[in-house]
């Protein structure tokens, strides 16, 4: 069964930089577009960015700038670089990937950015 693992969360303070990491397992397994979405407490899910295997990114307009999502095709894994973090950052973040025709979600890894 294919599994996303999210790393690379805590607790960081307020202009700092962080690094999110989501791992494919296995490693050989054979995953398409990638996601990131996160989630902060007591508000619904939303998306941040997402990348093809070729490379081709989309970023939601609230993080342009901030937020740089890549992905090393040869480890299947997929990054979210976040620079500047602000206290509203806070959130659980999600990795997503398709995987035959199915999107399996990782189980997040949690931010906490302090003021």
């Amino acid at each position: 069964q294919v599994q996303l693992v999210e790393s690379g969360g805590g607790l960081v303070q307020a202009g700092e930089s962080l690094r999110l990491s989501c791992a494919a397992s296995p490693p050989s397994a054979n995953i398409g577009s990638m996601a990131w979405h996160r989630q902060a407490p007591g508000k619904s899910r939303e998306y941040i960015a997402s990348i093809h295997t070729d490379g081709l990114t989309n970023y939601d307009d609230s993080v342009k700038g901030r937020f740089t999502i890549s992905r090393d095709n040869a480890k299947n894994t997929m990054y979210l670089q976040i620079h500047s973090l602000k206290p509203e950052d806070s959130a659980v973040y999600y990795c997503r990937g398709l995987h035959r025709d199915r999107w399996v979600w990782g189980q997040g890894t949690q931010v906490i950015v302090s003021s």
